[in-house]
């Protein structure tokens, strides 16, 4: 028993008659072989055909709008395909060409705006995803968008500004860090801090901690005093200093 499905949407109307598939076991509501199909448009020709036909409008049309979508406008299809779409040459809009089978018809030109691109995108995916329909269409898988096809629909001056911007920034840092004035003058040298003085003063002791284990008692150059330098052991904090003493020559 032969079924139709209907799919309706504002501008255009999707029919698909069929049987379903017995040696398949497939229901009796289901149809499992497309014998024909209709597609009417408001103040268009009827368009109509067989499974392979439809499945070559899917294999264009859904692609195309998905580029839309990430905005690449780009044609999809073939000179030896029976459909094509893609912008329209002049103007806003999108051109769908059908080729037909038989060699005496001419292709069939037809331009779309948005909202008619947009219905006949919801009734082909209707189609796709109905249950009822169950026959494989065996349409491409969808895949990402590469970049170079990204960065082919985006416009040039955008694409330059973010380069051309930075490099204006960094000029403009270095010029200004130029204008800067650097620091005159020599720094000032710091002087050591003074050693503390001895716990004795009255002895005139100097603090010599580090190298009082081999100090032993030496004569200054000769003079009029002589002087004697030994090391000293200092009771109430327990430093060692070396004691100097004068005496007349």
């Amino acid at each position: 028993m032969k079924h139709t499905l209907r799919y309706d949407q504002l501008s255009c109307r999707l029919q698909v008659e069929g049987l379903p598939d017995v040696s398949a076991s497939q229901a009796a509501d289901a149809i499992g072989i497309i014998t024909t199909w209709t597609l009417e448009w408001a103040g268009r020709p009827q368009l109509e055909g067989r499974k392979e036909h439809l499945v070559a409008l899917m294999e264009v049309v859904l692609p195309y709008a998905r580029y839309l979508v990430s905005g690449v406008a780009r044609r999809f299809g073939t000179d030896d395909q029976p459909v094509e779409i893609g912008p329209a040459v002049e103007g806003s809009g999108h051109r769908l060409l059908l080729r037909s089978s038989q060699s005496d018809t001419p292709p069939l030109q037809i331009g779309l705006d948005d909202a008619e691109l947009a219905d006949l995108v919801r009734v082909l995916d209707q189609v796709r995803l109905d249950s009822r329909l169950q026959l494989p269409f065996e349409l491409p898988a969808d895949r990402p968008l590469k970049a170079r096809e990204v960065l082919k629909g985006t416009p040039l001056t955008q694409r330059l500004a973010a380069p051309v911007g930075g490099a204006v920034l960094v000029a403009l840092a270095a010029s200004l860090s130029l204008l800067v004035p650097q620091p005159s003058g020599r720094r000032r040298s710091r002087q050591p801090p003074p050693s503390p003085p001895c716990p004795n003063p009255t002895q005139r002791a100097l603090d010599v901690r580090p190298a009082l284990s081999t100090l032993t008692p030496w004569q200054l150059p000769p003079g009029r005093n002589i002087a004697f330098v030994w090391p000293a052991w200092v009771p109430p904090s327990g430093w060692w200093c070396a004691v100097i003493r004068k005496c007349a020559a």
